[in-house]
């Protein structure tokens, strides 16, 4: 038995050395990971986690036993129960805590940054408290704009003058500004691609009559270094009430609907706020995006649909969990930093 246990022990002390150098490993793979954001990397990495995970268990089992070793397990979890638990309680909302999936909120959130969220029990007083500007809407209005909602989904680009159909990614100076709707481009890939045939083009008009009209403005996006100019939303105009972008509004996560384009969990800046009876539908916009997510033909989400408002988070922390769920795909927009000025 005492040659057993010697065995064992000499078994422990040879294996743990290795698996702290998978951790090292592990650690420098996921570096390089935040850097590079590389698919190839990322399936390393999970790999390499699920090795971690079964040698930890391994070791475990053959140091404790498997009883010691389930009861650690199921108490570690417990644990991590009542802490999730205490958190809802505390912060007022069923999901307290997220992770940011992309860079369209760059620069004030940083993609697998993790991020702590605070419930709306009152959506009213949220929107006084934070000078949300908040426009009321008749029910009947609002059921036309859901009527209407694809010839909602608008917004502006410049385009080779003289040919509507020519739409260019930037703006050097020599271009016209023209109105297109974005469900037709997006149907139809024709974004950037010199030559279509311009079908995606509507007349200045075609926004007179909608609920939310949009106004643009011009400003400067780096790309990896390189200063555009480019063509943004800068405000909207809702019934006779024009709204400005704020980038000192609070940040709000939403959950979106099979009708949206863009799905899953979203965290953007609250642009304004509709009031229709009881009811509030908030229109929001990512600092990195040129359009609000409903020229992107995602729908304003209800008050019921907003998880929470952004508290605070952790940098960095939240790519394990882009990691393991299989959303470590590389974001191109990464690279792109919009210069506009923050008010």
């Amino acid at each position: 038995m005492a040659k057993k246990a010697a065995t064992r022990h000499g078994m422990m002390k040879e294996n743990y050395p290795l698996l702290w150098v998978l951790y090292a490993i592990l650690a420098i793979l996921i570096l390089l990971y935040v850097v590079h954001n590389s698919t190839s990397l990322g399936i390393v990495i999970l790999i390499l986690i699920a090795v971690i995970l079964f040698a930890e268990f391994k070791y475990s089992v053959r140091e404790e036993g498997v009883w010691k070793t389930v009861m650690d397990v199921a108490m570690a979890l417990a644990a991590v129960a009542a802490v999730w638990i205490v958190l809802i309680l505390v912060l007022q909302t069923e999901s307290p805590v997220d992770v940011v999936s992309s860079c369209s909120m760059l620069p004030a959130l940083q993609r697998g940054e993790m991020v702590f969220l605070h419930g709306i029990p009152n959506m009213t007083e949220f929107l006084q408290a934070h000078g949300i500007p908040t426009v009321n809407v008749s029910q009947g209005a609002y059921s036309s704009f859901l009527a209407n909602i694809s010839g909602e989904f608008l917004s502006f680009y410049p385009y080779a003058r003289g040919n509507v159909g020519d739409i260019t990614t930037y703006y050097t100076g020599g271009e016209s500004i023209g109105l297109y709707n974005m469900k037709c481009l997006y149907t139809n890939s024709e974004l950037g691609r010199p030559g279509n045939d311009g079908r995606c083009y509507v007349p200045l008009s075609a926004q007179q009559s909608n609920l939310i009209r949009y106004n643009y403005s011009i400003g400067n996006v780096s790309i990896n270094g390189t200063i555009y100019r480019e063509v943004y939303t800068s405000s909207i105009t809702i019934g006779n009430t024009t709204i400005t972008e704020n980038y000192s509004n609070p940040i709000v996560i939403y959950r979106t609907n099979q009708s949206d384009a863009f799905t899953g969990d979203i965290i953007h800046r609250m642009v304004a706020a509709m009031r229709v009876g009881d009811s509030y539908y908030i229109l929001t916009k990512g600092d990195n995006n040129q359009v609000l997510d409903l020229q992107a033909l995602n729908y304003p989400p209800s008050q019921s649909d907003i998880v929470g408002y952004y508290i605070g988070g952790v940098p960095y922390l939240g790519y394990l969990r882009l990691i393991v769920s299989g959303s470590f795909t590389p974001d191109p927009q990464c690279g792109q930093v919009t210069l506009r000025s923050q008010s």
